[in-house]
Formats: structure tokens, sequence, C-alpha cells
């Protein structure tokens, strides 16, 4: 069965209107439309150091698409060691990391485990929850409230 949609030849007529998520941060004034955020800011708790000894901290990643998910299931690395999907699924969608000119899963798995922890969970924050924001609770006085994911750093709220 094939199916068609929005962009694709012969694909049935779809409103123009995005959608939206209330964390996305896109302000939405009178008249103007409603975007879906799709690319979110972070900074890496220690930095991913490159050959030159140049620590790397503030990135982007991206939202995954299935497409992001089903390829590193290809992957014969993928294939012979799953703990190694993260690292090349985490390889596509990281769109920027400080100057460097590409990142890729050689880039993913040079990087500290505190690094790819934070990653790996900054990824469930944006693909199923989507926002970077995180219910917490004080571990004294028991009280809930939010932290926000991107861009914080450890022991930072």
């Amino acid at each position: 069965m094939r199916r068609e949609g929005p962009g694709v030849p012969g694909a049935p007529s779809v409103g123009t209107e995005s959608l939206s998520h209330p964390v996305a941060g896109a302000a939405a004034t009178a008249g103007a439309r409603d975007t879906l955020r799709t690319e979110f800011e972070f900074e890496l708790p220690r930095g991913y150091v490159d050959e030159s000894g140049t620590v790397h901290r503030r990135g982007s990643m991206r939202l995954a698409t299935a497409r992001d998910e089903l390829l590193p299931l290809r992957d014969v690395r993928v294939r012979e060691n799953p703990a190694y999907l993260s690292v090349v699924l985490l390889g596509r969608v990281i769109t920027r990391l400080g100057t460097l000119g590409d990142v890729h899963d050689g880039t993913v798995e040079n990087m500290f485990a505190s690094d790819l922890a934070f990653l790996q969970d900054f990824y469930r924050q944006i693909n199923a929850e989507g926002h970077t924001r995180a219910a917490v609770a004080c571990p004294h006085c028991e009280q809930s409230f939010e932290v926000e994911l991107a861009g914080s750093r450890l022991g930072e709220s």
C-alpha cells in the first residue's frame, strides 16, 4: 500500500496551518501562524573534546524522523551490539556541536559517558514528550517543580 502526503505529486491537498506545542516557544501573535519547533539547543555537561583539544559544549538536536530510527537497525555495528543504536541515532539527529563542521556517530562514540547519557535523555524528552522540561521534586521539602533541560548543565536548574 502506498501512501501519499504533502509535497508528494498527486497528494491530496492539506491545509497550510502548522502544528504548535505551547512549550515550543513560538509566540503566536494575532494573524500569525503557529510553527512546530523541530530543533532544540543544548549544552553538554562536560563537552566533547576534539583532536586539537577544543571543548565543544553548545549544540542543537533536531526531532527524529521514522527514517532516523529505522536506518540504524540495518547498521552492522548495531546488529552486533544493540547498545550502539543510540550512538548511531544521535549521530543522525545532532545538527550542530560547537564549531565542528560535521557531527556523526564517530563524534558521539568519543564523547564522555555523562554527555552521552545527557544526550540520550534529551533525545527522549524532545521526541517522546515534545518539550525539554522535566518534572522533579526537591529532595528536602518534596515540592514539585519543572526544570529546563535544554542548555542546562549538571547541578543547575
